[in-house]
């Protein structure tokens, strides 16, 4: 009886596990998919941008559960949907992170990412700008919150 009370409990730790997995799964997915959106607003993806990115990625302690590879695959996909039509690639990444938009603290989180990604090249230029300042708006934040 203590062997399936003992499996009961592992099976239990790894279903939690999982669920928190795929809760910051689409965490993750929202701040690569705003990163991405920034990094591609002034119509060229610096490697200090993709840097950038990784190392936040990589040091955060919602994300760094998931493997550096999978990040960059989402934010390649976010990229490679915006360079083939920045219209339709840019309201799926904005639909990604408006799943958020219920939530303020999580939203801040992402903003704050893109304002950081916005700045990698050392200019973050009006475009990004505006890029973060619709980011904002998609999450329900105020833009000046972020000196936007």
């Amino acid at each position: 009886m203590s062997t399936f009370k003992t499996w009961l409990q592992n099976s239990k730790q790894g279903l939690t596990d999982q669920v928190k997995k795929f809760k910051n799964k689409d965490f993750m997915d929202a701040v690569v998919a705003g990163c991405a959106i920034v990094a591609g607003a002034d119509g060229s993806i610096d490697s200090s941008e993709k840097q950038k990115m990784v190392g936040y990625i990589s040091r955060s302690e919602e994300l760094k559960v998931f493997d550096i590879s999978d990040v960059i695959n989402r934010f390649n996909h976010y990229v490679g949907n915006i360079e083939f039509d920045a219209m339709i690639g840019k309201q799926e990444a904005l639909k990604t992170i408006a799943k958020f938009h219920s939530k303020p603290e999580i939203g801040r989180v992402i903003v704050g990412v893109c304002c950081a990604i916005g700045a990698a090249d050392g200019d973050f230029d009006p475009t990004e700008r505006a890029a973060v300042s619709e980011i904002c708006n998609t999450l329900g934040l105020n833009p000046s919150e972020f000196n936007i």
